[in-house]
């Protein structure tokens, strides 16, 4: 695990709590920024497992040669 993967995982539980937050106080606007950062996670999370692809297979490739 990268850490992409790791952050991306913080930013998406962050952001969770922020939209969960803005959705209980009516804020809309924290709200908004919470599914943002929710999404930034994700995304982040995406990249460092296709990384983490990546190397695997190049390890992979390296094994069979």
């Amino acid at each position: 695990m990268n850490k992409d993967r790791v952050e991306g995982a913080v930013k998406e539980g962050a952001g969770s709590v922020k939209e969960g937050v803005g959705k209980a106080f009516g804020d809309k606007k924290m709200e908004v920024e919470g599914k943002i950062k929710k999404t930034e996670g994700k995304v982040q999370n995406t990249v460092g497992k296709a990384e983490d692809a990546v190397k695997d297979a190049s390890e992979r490739a390296k094994h069979r040669v």
